[in-house]
């Protein structure tokens, strides 16, 4: 038996955007390893991906189109023919929008695992055409994009590689070691070389001798925190007032919020030791290059937007920029500066917008007009989404039509009525940018598609045509889009050529003489090439802090960890739903590690196995991200317990809001 290896890349939800060895026989994939092709991926990769091919070829893998035969929610389905599928959901479609108008449709995707062609491209062609309603997608990242563009325009930052040069490392609402493992080996060369490093994070997910300090902020109240550095080098006159006058605008506003929150006023917010505050402050303003990588956890919450924003601020206002391993790391998703418009010919879309995070209540609730179908693809959200009971009694609507396109079956298809097969990253075309690494990649299929599985642009334009519609957007192919990717990248000069990307996998943008050094060879990519330190997005009340009422006890937060991808994965990597508690809070309500709980507020109740640790902060407690139903003994997990209200700024999840009690099962 013979044994090929293909190079192709992952696309899944992570910064580091590595690439991949596979090893195939037969047409069967037999192993699945890190490739050179990309520098950062440094040899290896993750064990979730190392292990993607029993999704792959999992028994719960969707082969073919299948209709519902049982109830909603039953998992039960019979298989039928692609051409019957389409002809019955653009006949449903058709149907809601004759009688309701076009906006009782809802697409619900998200697009963080997914590459150039499989969101956006076909698919907004599509559903613009039949006038649905728009998604607002906002579950991620939402309000950090929004303070980041209006500050620096989404200025490239510090790349990864140069964080070794660093004599202070900042990780901010982060954990690398769950979803961005290549960072970690540059964090071990700067230590050596003397870096020292801070942690912000109610969950310590480093050991002690890898760290220097950790600041367990309670969660929600990063934005004082940073508020409070402001002030304490404002009130020593030690800003940097060259780098401000010269390179920000707006820092007024910022002052008089910063103003409010003394060292000792936030420590008691922020619930920590002040003297750890002042630490930080007097180190960040003594030391450079200095760096700050912040995270997507310190903006799940009310007051994430204005956190992400007091947080960019830090090295604004300490002149923080200019050498190499200095300034910051968010998104580098815009580095790429893509044109959406080329990549695809669609009619303009001015339909209501609806926000993700509230999905539930608006399947519950919404009447003008009601959703009567909706079509979920590159999503799972009854184990993603806030309020979970209340999504799932939507979904369990006689009188909502219900599509999913996925690759396995889900907590979330099996409450459709039609369900379509997807492929997974290991059998499509592609081209993946990286929004932590530097990196345009090509994918091209390992091995040929499992069962009927279809890409999704090849999806769509099959539906078009089925209405009937003769725009090209229908008509054209894969290849088509793959060309108009490439064509869509404005950062490469010269011009990215796709036969050339095809054949050497890879592309690196080109920073005038390597990676991007923010006010050295980049600058930021605001109108005027200013830091906007009081950006409209922050809306009325720049910097405002909003308390969470204290309804529970305890604060939950629902992190990423090492096992899955958001929800993907979950359904082998995560088996037993758990609940992680700080050893007194754990005495208090005499909960022993390994006996069972119950974690409930006024939303829902969420049976789970007790862990006990003191890397938790006292006062907290954490259920992991992306659980399915079936790891918890009453079908519920961590979504169940969060609200969803949304965040001022860019409406964003407010995930970390949840507050709860647990006691003994």
């Amino acid at each position: 038996m013979s044994t090929r290896r293909h190079f192709t890349a992952c696309p899944l939800d992570c910064p580091d955007s590595c690439s991949l060895a596979v090893d195939i026989s037969d047409n069967k994939i037999t192993r699945i390893a890190a490739s050179s092709l990309n520098p950062t991926t440094q040899g290896f990769i993750c064990t979730k991906v190392s292990r993607f091919a029993k999704r792959v070829y999992a028994k719960e893998r969707i082969l073919y189109p299948m209709k519902r035969v049982g109830e909603k929610g039953e998992g039960k389905f019979k298989r039928i023919t692609w051409e019957e599928a389409v002809q019955t959901i653009c006949g449903e479609l058709r149907k809601i929008k004759e009688g309701w108008g076009g906006e009782a449709i809802l697409p619900y995707s998200y697009g963080g695992s997914n590459g150039l062609l499989a969101q956006d491209t076909v698919d907004l062609a599509f559903f613009a055409k039949l006038g649905a309603s728009r998604l607002a997608r906002t579950l991620c990242a939402a309000p950090t994009t929004e303070a980041a563009l209006g500050m620096y325009g989404k200025m490239p930052g510090t790349a990864f590689e140069d964080y070794e040069h660093a004599k202070l490392i900042v990780i901010w609402g982060a954990n690398p070691k769950a979803s961005n493992i290549h960072l970690v080996p540059y964090l071990k060369k700067a230590k050596s070389k003397g870096a020292y490093i801070v942690v912000v994070d109610p969950k310590l997910n480093f050991s002690r001798k890898e760290i220097d300090l950790h600041l367990p902020v309670y969660p929600g109240t990063d934005l004082v925190v940073a508020l409070s550095m402001i002030d304490f080098w404002y009130q020593r006159k030690i800003l940097n007032s060259k780098f401000i006058k010269r390179y920000t605008k707006g820092i007024e506003v910022l002052l008089e919020a910063a103003q409010q929150f003394p060292l000792a006023k936030a420590a008691r917010i922020a619930r920590i030791d002040p003297r750890m505050i002042e630490k930080l402050a007097k180190r960040y303003a003594l030391t450079k290059p200095a760096v700050i990588r912040i995270g997507w956890g310190l903006e799940r919450n009310r007051n994430g937007g204005q956190a992400a924003a007091a947080i960019l601020a830090l090295p604004a206002v300490m002149g923080k920029f200019g050498l190499v391993g200095s300034g910051y790391t968010l998104s580098n998703s815009s580095a790429y500066r893509v044109d959406p418009h080329a990549l695809v010919a669609a009619p303009s879309w001015n339909t209501r917008i609806i926000n993700m995070t509230r999905l539930g209540r608006v399947l519950l609730e919404e009447s003008d007009p009601p959703i009567r179908g909706l079509f979920i693809y590159n999503c799972n959200p009854v184990a993603t989404v806030p309020n979970q009971k209340a999504i799932i009694e939507g979904l369990q609507r006689q009188n909502l039509f219900t599509v999913v396109s996925e690759q396995v079956m889900t907590d979330t298809a099996k409450f459709a009525d039609i369900v379509l097969p997807a492929v997974t990253f290991l059998e499509q075309h592609e081209i993946k940018n990286g929004y932590g690494t530097y990196a345009t990649q090509y994918l091209s299929p390992a091995i040929i598609p499992i069962g009927e599985a279809k890409p999704n642009e090849e999806m769509f334009a099959l539906l078009g045509r089925t209405m009937g519609w003769q725009e090209p957007a229908f008509r054209a192919t894969t290849g088509d889009y793959l060309a108009r990717a490439v064509k869509s990248m404005a950062a490469f000069e010269p011009p990215l050529d796709l036969n050339r990307l095809r054949n050497e996998k890879i592309a690196v943008p080109d920073f005038k003489g390597g990676n991007p050094i923010p006010f050295k060879n980049v600058m930021p990519w605001t109108p005027d090439g200013k830091i906007n330190l009081t950006p409209e997005s922050l809306g009325d009340w720049p910097y405002h802090f909003s308390p969470q009422k204290q309804t529970y006890p305890l604060a939950l937060i629902s992190p990423a960890t090492e096992k899955t991808i958001n929800s993907t994965l979950a359904e082998f990597n995560l088996p037993a739903l758990y609940v992680l508690v700080h050893p007194s809070d754990a005495v208090h309500r005499g909960l022993e590690a390994g006996g069972e709980a119950l974690v409930y507020n006024d939303l829902g109740v969420v049976a789970a196995t007790v862990r006990i640790s003191d890397k938790i902060r006292q006062g907290v407690v954490a259920m992991p991200k992306g659980a399915w139903r079936k790891s918890s003994q009453n079908g519920y997990t961590s979504t169940a317990l969060v609200p969803d209200h949304v965040s001022s700024v860019g409406g964003g999840a407010c995930f970390n809001d949840a507050r709860v009690e647990v006691e003994r099962a």
